[in-house]
């Protein structure tokens, strides 16, 4: 099952498969014109609480990632995004501007490897 990781703001590419943006809050100046993603899936993105917490500091980055995989035991958003993958290449679109520090980083290896 492929999935990939892209910012929203990069351009789109042919290879990205179905392009399914996986933040709950929509990216920062943009237009739902420029956005080119197929689904928006808010349910699985982490919760408020911890997505305010978690603030982008990298010194949270380990306790973040425990606490994201929590929220996903048991969340049908996550179930319903795994049998999307399997009909092919999915990319999961973030806003952050962080490359290496990002939700959709862990949801993609939770969705390659497993909680």
């Amino acid at each position: 099952m492929p999935v990939e990781i892209k910012r929203i703001y990069d351009e789109p590419d042919p290879a990205d498969g179905t392009r399914i943006l996986v933040d709950r809050l929509w990216p920062r100046g943009l237009s739902k014109e420029k956005a080119g993603f197929d689904l928006w899936m808010k349910d699985v993105a982490p919760s408020s609480a911890l997505r305010k917490w978690f603030d982008h500091k990298p010194e949270r980055w380990p306790e973040f990632q425990a606490r994201y995989r929590e929220e996903l035991l048991g969340n049908p958003a996550l179930e319903d995004l795994r049998e999307r993958i399997a009909a092919g290449t999915v990319t999961l679109l973030y806003g952050s501007r962080n490359r290496d520090f990002n939700h959709a980083a862990v949801l993609a290896d939770v969705l390659r490897n497993g909680i």
